[in-house]
């Protein structure tokens, strides 16, 4: 025996694992599942989404018959923090989650270059590779002293650099420019970061190496020139002392030369010194003395 029973479903019930799929810079894709299972009509949900920033609300009505549902909420701002909840038509229990867009990415090629009395930091403009970042909007740029351990707001501007003044001399900086956060610090761009370790050098972390690679090259280069001369000018030295030498045999040699005898003739009494001594066209092929 058996018994079929059919459940009356309760509309009051909420919807099931309400999750993020997907959260880009302006939108983001939310998830969930029905009150329960297999629906045989079509369900009319209200997807509320508060902006915790600017404070203020949003409704939107999504109607489905399936057991899981994929909603994408659009025109969200990068950065921005929001509070989701999902439920039945009928205001019935709720589902509820919290998102944060991704924000604005960092600028990019953040240089700097050291002047007299001051620096000058430089980067591309944001509105190059993002669509959603207008330059009215304009950096912020804050400043990091190690040496003091304070973080410094120096400000911010609508251009594509920035000059930064008195510095003190031994201190080591860390640079950030982002794009300016808004309404109250809460909504900011993603920081780009540069060291400024070498103040007495009023260069750059990547310029000093740089610097210091062109300084080694600038003593390594004309010491190799100076031995290469060098070791020119010796070859050239005992090529002619041989020459020399070589002649000065010679010369010694044809003066004891016997045209008789057809070889050189030594005597004693001659000082040889360290001399090879070569026959000149003797029969026996050595020198008489």
């Amino acid at each position: 025996d058996y018994v079929v029973v059919k459940m009356i479903p309760d509309n009051r019930l909420p919807p099931r694992h309400l999750h993020s799929v997907h959260t880009g810079k302006t939108f983001a894709v939310i998830k969930w599942e029905s009150p329960y299972d297999s629906p045989d009509q079509d369900m009319l949900y209200a997807v509320a989404v508060k902006d915790l920033v600017r404070k203020t609300d949003k409704i939107y009505k999504v109607k489905s018959r399936n057991s899981t549902v994929e909603y994408t909420i659009k025109k969200l701002e990068p950065g921005g923090k929001y509070h989701v909840i999902v439920q039945l038509g009928n205001m019935s229990k709720e589902s509820s989650m919290k998102i944060n867009t991704v924000p604005l990415s960092a600028p990019d090629a953040l240089k700097i270059i050291t002047e007299n009395d001051h620096i000058l930091l430089f980067w591309k403009s944001l509105a190059l590779k993002e669509s959603n970042f207008n330059e009215s909007r304009g950096y912020e740029i804050h400043m990091f002293d190690s040496l003091m351990n304070i973080t410094a707001y120096l400000g911010n501007t609508t251009d594509n650099f920035f000059k930064v003044s008195n510095l003190k001399i031994g201190h080591n900086y860390s640079f950030t420019v982002q794009a300016r956060c808004l309404y109250g610090g809460q909504m900011c761009g993603e920081p780009a970061t540069l060291l400024y370790d070498e103040l007495g050098t009023g260069e750059d972390s990547s310029a000093t190496k740089s610097g210091r690679a062109t300084d080694v090259a600038a003593i390594v280069v004309p010491v190799l020139f100076l031995l290469l001369v060098t070791l020119g000018i010796g070859f050239v030295v005992l090529y002619m002392r041989h020459r020399r030498l070589q002649n000065s045999f010679t010369a010694f040699a044809n003066s004891h030369y016997s045209s008789r005898l057809g070889s050189a003739i030594f005597s004693s009494g001659d000082d040889l010194g360290t001399w090879a001594l070569l026959a000149f066209g003797d029969s026996t092929g050595h020198v008489t003395s």
